[in-house]
């Protein structure tokens, strides 16, 4: 047992010795692996003709040997090897096997490579001839030559050794040293299709395929200060006539004297107070970047007129050295415009679309110099802009998995009372189609249909099932949920059935979940070997206390104690390691958590996971992670009066007050935000639409407001439209538009 463990003393790796496997002196990582002597048991080996040998097995730790491979089970298979030719060079030492049964070729590593066959390197690591090797089919719509997605020079159109397709991309071709080359520069982490971004997928195919993807991190994150030069921001006052006694140079945060790059370029900058700007939360162009988009926009001069006409002097823009902006003033990063802000123009049907312009800034409720915030506040700031970019982006991609949609109807028959089991009897039928066009009804009491109520059955019918499936017995959790072990729902399909009605909302125009923990959102887009579960993701009250004391323990008698207090359970996940060390109490919590979120599970995921494949929405979710997160693990942004301001396009009868009637419709939001109207904004936003909150999907048609001569408000729900009345008081609007919201939905809410 002494030459169990090599130590690093024996290790050397001269360029002249050759491995004892293969007898080539190659030192090429890329190609066979590490290579490796050890002085004391006289052995050199290539780690790749160790590791695809066929009679050796890793018996020992993975910094045991030659990364578990112990000294004397390689040299018994050197032993054995030595009675073994190779069958393309003759030469004796052929390690390695063809699995494919009855195929009795045998061939050392670098000789399989330039004959063609195949290693793969995962589970039990197999090898294959070129005359079992597996293949790929042609693409049936492919002709002639195209380019390698990744080097651009020609490949034909044919599946062979050294020419590979992508199995998400039709018309993705790649060499296969070309897609060596990157798997071995990203590792296992960020390999993905070039084309598409898929990882799952393109993974799997590429390790069939015999393509090697290296557990490690990729070669540009290892490189030290790598990316050094994107932490450098550029710190220069541009302006003409500098105010700054320190300098051009000088920036003082949260001051001033900070400066503040252009929103658009990031390689000019001026002091907040050279600009005049009151906060570093106002956008500020330079004087090249302001250039280009005026000579892009042909409403600029005239939008520039109307921002010298204003009335209200503002201290937005470089008022002392620099023409003001000639485009649209843009509010800050992080808030959103009260409403659309857009040149004026005549609509098809007869209305002019107003603008934020039209208003006079004396009579304008939003615009407001902000003062100087913190660090922190600032940076909630960003978050929330980074959230509203990500749920964009969300709603663009949601929009493309819409495409889907096909004209059929099903119909779905819905009790309001039995939401669940109604549901699940819809989704179950044979004839139900994902892709199909979903027609809710409602049925009563005494199970007739409910008549036509203006209501949005299906926007309704998925708010209320997003609901259930967050309070049901499939997940367990307080405010962010993981899966649940229900075995019952399990053995019904249940766990599959969520899934799958996840997925139909979304792209049906229904809620996102909202209620997902972190640790499930990256299991559903990482894999199981890329989540860490904590402590907060446990629900089990007695199993969080037996964690936090093994976790709180301060001495090794303590820690002791508190494992025998749950020893049942630690027997249960198969920890029956004795602890030598107080170090072993974090070893032990890990072992816990992965047992109680992740394996204890396993089968539920799984099932869960194949329901939300359905209509592409996983496979959407893995491609952008981070946006989709954005509406799995956070709630529905609260509306706002600048959201809803933001959310609806205006529109006027020409020769109206546009003016005034925009005027009465923010002031009406505003006073609604602070509690001064008899409704809320979410009454505002079902009178119009029939839903309390913007779907992730976003709305089609986009909500509209349009001004009538008419006496009361009419919500088209239909439409997403607002009409409203044209008055002359503020306080006339705001009586009929309390009157018509309070008794359409207090209506409803007599029917349902």
């Amino acid at each position: 047992m002494e030459n169990t463990t090599m130590s690093d003393n024996n290790i050397d790796c001269p360029q002249n010795l050759p491995c004892e496997f293969c007898q080539r002196a190659d030192d090429c990582p890329e190609k066979y692996g590490e290579k490796r002597t050890y002085k004391d048991c006289n052995l050199t080996v290539h780690y790749y003709c160790v590791l695809m040998s066929s009679g050796i097995w890793q018996r020992g730790e993975d910094e045991e040997g030659f990364y578990g491979f112990l000294p004397e089970d390689i040299q018994k298979e050197i032993n054995r090897a030595v009675k073994l030719k190779c069958t393309i060079c003759k030469k004796r030492g052929a390690s390695i096997g063809c699995v494919a049964s009855r195929c009795k070729r045998s061939y050392h590593f670098p000789c399989g490579v330039q004959r063609g066959c195949i290693f793969q390197f995962r589970e039990t690591f197999p090898s294959y001839c070129w005359k079992h090797r597996p293949t790929q089919k042609r693409p049936s719509n492919s002709k002639g030559p195209s380019q390698c997605t990744i080097c651009l020079e020609l490949v034909e159109h044919a599946p062979s050794y050294n020419i590979l397709t992508s199995p998400c991309c039709k018309n993705a071709w790649f060499h296969r040293n070309c897609l060596q080359c990157q798997a071995l520069s990203a590792g296992v982490f960020f390999f993905r299709c070039p084309v598409c971004n898929n990882k799952e997928k393109f993974q799997n195919e590429m390790l069939r395929m015999g393509i090697h993807i290296p557990e490690k991190d990729a070669s540009w994150e290892l490189e030290e200060n790598a990316y050094q030069d994107l932490l450098q921001c550029y710190q220069h006052c541009d302006i003409k006539r500098c105010l700054c006694r320190n300098g051009r140079n000088y920036n003082e945060p949260d001051s001033k004297w900070e400066i503040k790059r252009c929103q658009y370029c990031g390689s000019s900058g001026t002091h907040l107070a050279c600009s005049s700007l009151t906060s570093w939360e106002q956008n500020w162009e330079c004087v090249e970047c302001r250039t280009i988009l005026a000579k892009s926009n042909g409403n600029c001069q005239k939008w520039r007129k109307r921002t010298r006409s204003m009335p209200e002097k503002t201290d937005i823009g470089d008022s002392l050295l620099e023409d003001p902006s000639p485009k649209c003033p843009r509010q800050s990063p992080g808030s959103r415009l009260g409403f659309l802000v857009r040149s004026p123009k005549i609509c098809p049907n007869g209305f002019s679309q107003c603008s934020q312009l039209d208003l006079p800034s004396a009579d304008n409720r939003l615009i407001s110099p902000s003062p100087l915030i913190s660090p922190s506040v600032r940076n909630l700031t960003l978050r929330k802009m980074q959230l509203g970019v990500q749920k964009r982006e969300v709603s663009n991609i949601l929009k493309e998995l819409r495409s889907q949609i096909h004209t059929k109807r099903t119909r779905l028959i819905i009790d309001r009372q039995k939401i669940w089991d109604s549901a699940l009897k819809g989704f179950q039928k044979r004839n139900f189609d994902p892709a199909s066009t979903i027609e809710v009804k409602y049925i009563n009491c005494r199970a007739k249909i409910e008549t036509d109520s203006g209501h949005s059955s299906n926007e309704d019918f998925f708010q209320l099932l997003m609901l259930h499936l967050q309070n049901s017995s499939l997940f367990e959790g307080n405010s962010s949920k993981n899966l649940s072990f229900d075995s019952q729902a399990l053995k019904e399909n249940l766990y599959y059935e969520a899934g799958k009605m996840i997925a139909v909302s979304l792209v049906h125009g229904g809620p996102a979940p909202g209620f997902f923990s972190k640790t499930l959102f990256n299991w559903l887009v990482y894999g199981t070997e890329f989540v860490k579960p904590t402590i907060e993701d446990v629900a089990d009250t007695e199993l969080l206390q037996s964690i936090e004391k093994i976790k709180s323990a301060g001495t090794l008698s303590s820690l002791e104690s508190a494992v025998n207090d749950c020893s049942k359970y630690l027997a249960t996940v198969g920890y029956l390691n004795p602890v030598t060390t107080l170090s072993d109490k974090n070893m032990l919590v890990n072992e816990m958590l992965h047992y109680h979120i992740i394996k204890r599970t396993i089968l539920s995921f799984e099932s869960f996971r194949q329901g939300l494949k359905t209509l592409g929405v996983l496979e959407k979710m893995q491609m952008n992670p981070e946006a989709f997160c954005s509406i799995f693990c956070h709630k529905p942004e609260k509306l706002s009066a600048k959201l809803l301001g933001d959310l609806f396009t205006i529109h006027c009868l020409p020769g109206a007050n546009k003016a005034r009637s925009l005027d009465f419709w923010m002031g009406y939001l505003q006073e609604t935000e602070g509690g001064e109207s008899a409704v809320t904004l979410e009454d505002i936003l079902v009178f119009a639409t029939g839903i309390r909150d913007v779907p992730p999907i976003g709305f089609d048609p986009e909500p509209a407001v349009k001004f009538l001569q008419i006496k009361y408000p009419v919500g088209k729900r239909d439409l997403n439209c607002l009409e409203l009345p044209i008055t002359k008081s503020y306080e006339k609007f705001k009586r009929s538009m309390d009157f018509a919201i309070r008794s359409t939905l207090r209506l409803e809410s007599e029917v349902h």
